[in-house]
């Protein structure tokens, strides 16, 4: 069975049963139900228990998806300005919302997901407050010249373009079958993002000694290389992230797990966005 790249998905209830709509045709083992970054990319889905579906609930629909995943980036979206524009008038307050954010963030993913609480709302919303923190003040530090940034608002308007672009174009992709979700298509993402994650961490520590690292962050053209292998890496990611999300509709997961969903969206999205906002701060410093 296929595991996806987002462990918020892998502990989502589900029931056998016929779907009803989804986010698209059909894939080989689909009546099988298989990130965050607890970077357990390896594992594969457990079969799960079978799921008694309460009669006061109903089955998770696509529209379900689209709605909790809308409101969990509206609430991100609005967070992330707040953020900005509280370092804007006060640069000090920057690294602690990302420092802060980021961490916060990070800690209620994770309890989302080995706590089995990927369909709380609360937990969910509160994820995205957090993430909207670091993702406002990290575009305010990548884009002020206070931080070596350059760019501006401009800058962030791109990324923002070209993250939803991303997620657009591989939705489609998805939804054509131009790219189908197999199990060796799965291994080979979840091994380059286990390779992805190796290299930032071996650059981190060799930062420590070196100036620049391994130069995978610091602007030069392997950097760019670098940034660019990540972004696809992330955009792949997404069919995955498709795919768990329409064998939870097929599975007749109930109406809650639209949640799970949405945070599992949110990660990825949050993650291609800041990537791509550092490649094109890359650019801008040339």
């Amino acid at each position: 069975m296929r595991s996806t790249s987002n462990p918020v998905f892998r502990n989502l209830p589900r029931q056998e049963g016929n779907g009803y709509a989804n986010f698209g045709s059909g894939v080989t083992g689909a009546g099988q139900m298989g990130q965050q970054f607890g970077n357990q990319y390896g594992q594969q889905y457990q079969q799960p228990q079978q799921y008694q579906q309460p009669t006061d609930t109903r089955a998770m629909t696509i529209d379900d998806v689209v709605t909790k995943t809308a409101i969990t980036l509206g609430v991100l979206a609005l967070s992330a300005i707040i953020s900005y524009g509280l370092t804007n008038a006060n640069a000090s307050l920057a690294p602690l919302f990302v420092i802060g954010g980021g961490l916060v963030g990070l800690v209620l993913v994770l309890v989302a997901t080995f706590a089995r609480k990927m369909d709380n709302p609360v937990i969910v919303l509160s994820y995205a407050v957090f993430e909207g923190l670091f993702v406002g003040a990290l575009s305010f530090m990548f884009t002020n010249v206070k931080f070596g940034g350059v760019g501006g608002s401009a800058m962030i308007a791109q990324a923002v373009l070209g993250t939803f672009g991303v997620f657009a174009g591989m939705l489609v992709v998805y939804k054509t079958g131009a790219i189908r979700v197999t199990p060796r298509f799965t291994r080979m993402v979840v091994g380059a993002m286990i390779g992805v994650l190796v290299l930032v961490v071996g650059n981190l520590i060799a930062s420590f000694f070196i100036s620049g690292g391994l130069g995978l962050r610091d602007g030069g053209p392997l950097a760019i290389v670098f940034s660019l292998v990540v972004i696809a890496i992330a955009a792949f990611s997404f069919l995955l992230d498709f795919d768990a999300a329409d064998q939870l509709i097929r599975a007749q997961a109930p109406e809650k797990a639209a949640w799970g969903v949405a945070l599992g969206l949110t990660v990825t999205l949050v993650w291609l966005y800041v990537e791509i906002l550092r490649l094109l701060s890359y650019f801008n410093n040339d």
